[in-house]
């Protein structure tokens, strides 16, 4: 048992050394720190080569099988536990063909030359000023659903067409291409087929049978929706321009006000310590400001997965998540909280993993894209709620937001709900027929009529707002094939959303969740199935019926169920039994410059924020 036990630290140490390498160097590329493209392909090709080595899985089960005849005793049962989570780890990522890793080797490189070539891409827009200006995919979508002049929101539109024209010109097919030759190395379909059965371990076929339901559900609801705005508005409310601010735009421009950017970290610390979150001793770095270079997506990675290690110490996570806010822009402090929510729920989850090895705490596979989402997507979905709007929204002279402002958002944002699902349905519906098409069809002309025709499908309209091609999950190997995951944990979301709601009768600051999450969904991390961790908090297995049944929702129905938490809330004497502090060290940086920490206190780092913002915004102040 001694040399596994040598054998199992060693592994454990090893992966720590080329994790936290290959994610040091994700974090200077992806921010824009540096340029050095070359040794982060070189880093995550020895990642990559580290998890899919078919030595070190020969070891493991051997270890395993010579385990078998020890003594019992609980080192030998934590032992197991821990060998049983590499052989996992290793079975999801084996590339057992030498052309296979050639060819993932050859992935990383045209992956890492795109990702350089589409930093030095500039998109412009005409902005709230009626200027035109460099933008990312951040100020676009928040330009389109705010911007008063339509010529303005075109113009942001035009500019995500004319990424999705970039991406089919630039060496998107031949990665497309070059992905399912690497998939078909190892015996699959194409790289959809691949992806599903190591993230989620179920077929495409069985996939496509959850979202078909799905879709079927809500295909009613979602057309409904857009005749009403089309009667309403006119035919010209649907144009891929106009859609988002018809959608939601004149009233998260009077929510503004109430949600400012300069107060989202604070907000969001008040709110995570009331519901009971705590990150366990966590270096937490936040990069939350757009800036020319900088990945174009809210992410979260960790280049110290937690664990506690061979000497039954703790190993604390370091967390690395990103934003991409622009505070003089309407809408810009409603988008911070969304990320802050949504990524500061993933760091929650991956900082109170609390198992023997630092396999069980990270997010490649076996840990289940729509498991980590789950996480993520509740934490965000607190957003939206009535009496959380309440006790956070207020503006510069302490007014609360009023009631009124919370039915306008209602009334324009529910009809819609089915919309903003079907906006994640179709991304899956599109991927698995570009994975399908053969080399021969792969042209610029013909994906971009595919991705048209899976837009009029499930969106119901001839383009969509964010064209499909201008996602950048499709890019990067980590996320293609998996944008599915955001749909079946939003299903989880609001399982799990019912299940505190019948327990407790409210989720807002209500300082029992954060330990029952950390409990039943974070503790076990990826050593149990997303549906083993659904069953042990609220008794069921997975279920999309609670998400279908909110999407299907009338605007009376929502608007009363909002009363009834504005009610409740107004008389509820909430808890001050909660964490004084969300036990992490938190810097706010901006690249390379440290914006604030709180190494006083949150309160100090808060205030730093506010002053920085101010400084270097101060039209907003």
């Amino acid at each position: 048992m001694e040399q596994a036990r040598q054998f199992f630290d060693k592994l454990n140490q090893d992966y720590l050394a080329v994790h936290k390498t290959k994610e040091d160097l994700f974090w200077d590329t992806y921010m824009a720190i540096n340029d050095d493209h070359a040794s982060f392909a070189k880093a995550e090709q020895a990642f990559k080569s580290f998890i899919s080595n078919p030595e070190t899985l020969t070891a493991v089960r051997s270890h395993l099988t010579a385990l078998e005849s020890s003594p019992d005793s609980a080192d030998k049962s934590s032992l197991i536990h821990g060998l049983k989570g590499w052989l996992a780890l290793l079975e999801c990522n084996i590339i057992d063909s030498d052309s296979a890793r050639q060819h993932m080797n050859e992935l990383i490189e045209m992956e890492s030359a795109l990702f350089a070539k589409r930093q030095r891409f500039t998109m412009r827009h005409i902005n709230e000023q009626g200027q035109e200006e460099d933008a990312s995919l951040s100020m676009l979508a928040t330009n389109m659903g705010t911007n008063l002049n339509e010529a303005a929101r075109k113009s942001s539109h035009d500019a995500l067409m004319g990424l999705e024209k970039w991406v089919l010109d630039n060496g998107f097919l031949d990665i497309v291409k070059k992905r399912n030759v690497f998939a078909q190395a190892l015996g699959y379909r194409n790289y959809f087929d691949y992806k599903v059965r190591k993230n989620e371990q179920m077929s495409p076929e069985a996939l496509f049978k959850i979202l078909d339901d799905f879709e079927a559900q809500t295909r009613e609801a979602n057309q409904r929706a857009l005749d009403t705005l089309s009667r309403n508005k006119g035919s010209e409310a649907l144009q891929p321009h106009n859609l988002r601010f018809h959608m939601s735009g004149d009233v998260t421009r009077q929510m503004d006000p109430y949600l400012p950017f300069s107060k989202a970290v604070e907000r969001w610390v008040l709110s995570f310590r009331r519901l009971g979150i705590t990150y366990r001793q966590a270096l937490m770095q936040l990069d939350l400001l757009e800036r020319k270079g900088k990945f174009q997506n809210g992410f979260c990675h960790g280049p110290i997965p937690s664990f506690y290690n061979a000497k039954g110490e703790w190993v604390a996570a370091q967390i690395n998540f990103t934003a991409e806010g622009k505070p003089d822009q309407i809408g810009s402090g409603s988008r911070a909280l969304n990320t802050l929510f949504h990524e500061g729920g993933h760091a929650a989850h991956f900082a109170n993993v609390t198992q023997n090895s630092p396999c069980f705490s990270q997010e490649f596979p076996p840990t289940s894209m729509a498991y980590a989402e789950t996480q993520s997507m509740f934490c965000d979905s607190l957003l939206e709620d009535a009496d959380w709007l309440k006790r956070y929204a207020y503006n510069a002279a302490g007014e609360v937001i009023p009631d009124t402002l919370i039915k306008a958002r209602i009334e324009v944002s529910q009809p819609f709900r089915a919309f903003a699902e079907r906006s994640i349905l179709v991304v899956p519906y599109f991927e698995w027929a570009l994975y399908q098409m053969n080399e021969t069809e792969l042209t610029p002309d013909a994906v971009q009529q595919l991705a048209r025709k899976t837009e009029l499908r499930i969106l119901g309209i001839a383009l969509g707002p964010r064209p499909l091609l201008s996602i950048p999950h499709l890019l990067n190997q980590e996320s293609a094939a998996s944008y599915h995951g955001y749909l079946l944990a939003h299903m989880a979301v609001y399982q799990t959303r019912a299940y505190f709601e019948r327990e407790f009768g409210y989720l807002t600051d209500n300082p029992a969740i954060g330990p029952l999450l950390a409990e039943h969904y974070w503790t076990p991390g990826n050593s149990l199935s997303h549906n083993q961790t659904l069953l042990n908090l609220t008794g069921e297995g997975f279920s999309a019926t609670y998400l279908a049944t909110k999407c299907n929702q009338s605007v009376e129905q929502a608007w009363q169920t909002a009363q009834q938490k504005i009610a409740d809330a107004a008389i509820r004497q909430y808890s001050q039994d909660y964490p004084t502090t969300l036990e992490a060290r938190i810097r706010l940086v901006h690249g390379a410059e440290l914006i604030a920490d709180n190494q006083l206190s949150d309160e100090a780092m808060f205030n730093q924020f506010e002053q920085w913002v101010a400084a270097r915004y101060p039209i907003l102040h």
